[in-house]
């Protein structure tokens, strides 16, 4: 039985956590369809990323870790590769990814979290990098979670401890605390909807790839130049709706 749930709806492309009964904890099968879904998107507008139940991802799950003690070194490094891969395939999606976050994001369920362009999470999400309570260290999450949180990832990854939803939002693991983050997401989707499919994958990559001030001059008349581009700024001048807008172009 797969352990997601997915949903094509119309541009959006919904992928559900479906483990509720282990709050969404991750073990290798979960790990390789995460990796998969998140390869394969498609030409996908948007994709939101929840967890089916009380929680959004509560990390890795026990039967996994406990089979990991008695894996070689070797079992091991291939182990954490593939969750590593996993991330990145999040991180590297072409497509802008939405997170809903409810319940326990803890350990690695904080590093997918953090793997997505904009997280909402309702008042009740509960954070934590609690892998030194366990004598190990979140190294694998590391790179996705620095690169939200920044230095704060000093105090929460050496404590251990757990916080919350507006301690995510304040330390920037996560983008908006909603009373009710479904509303919240779809909020979000109509807005990035609203934008040429185009131009918000070129954004993402923008702030990917960060490229060098010489080459942005390039990248931006590359984009004025586009169909997309021109359609947009007919629209604009012309005070009608673009054509992505209309219904005339996914």
């Amino acid at each position: 039985m797969s352990a997601l749930r997915l949903v094509s709806d119309g541009p959006v492309y919904r992928v559900t956590l479906a483990r509720p009964k282990r709050r969404n904890a991750f073990d290798a099968a979960l790990i390789g369809e995460l990796t998969e879904a998140f390869a394969n998107v498609g030409d996908a507008r948007v994709v939101v990323l929840a967890g089916e139940g009380q929680s959004f991802c509560a990390g890795a799950d026990v039967d996994w870790q406990r089979a990991s003690v008695d894996l070689t070194k070797a079992e091991n490094i291939e182990d954490a590769a593939r969750l590593y891969r996993m991330l990145a395939a999040i991180d590297e999606c072409p497509a802008p990814v939405v997170a809903r976050v409810q319940g326990y994001a803890l350990g690695g369920g904080s590093g997918i979290a953090a793997c997505a362009d904009v997280v909402v999470a309702g008042g009740d999400a509960t954070f934590g990098f609690s892998e030194v309570k366990l004598g190990i260290i979140p190294a694998v999450i590391s790179p996705f979670v620095v690169a939200r949180i920044g230095s704060a990832a000093r105090r929460y990854f050496l404590t251990g401890e757990r916080f919350g939803a507006e301690t995510a939002l304040r330390i920037g693991l996560v983008d908006e605390v909603a009373p009710d983050p479904d509303v919240a997401v779809e909020g979000l989707l109509t807005e990035i909807l609203s934008g040429g499919p185009h131009a918000v994958r070129e954004a993402k990559r923008l702030l990917r790839d960060r490229p060098l001030a010489e080459d942005l001059p390039q990248i931006a008349a590359r984009l004025r130049a586009s169909d997309e581009g021109q359609e947009g700024l007919r629209a604009f001048l012309e005070k009608r709706v673009p054509a992505w807008r209309s219904g005339s172009s996914s």
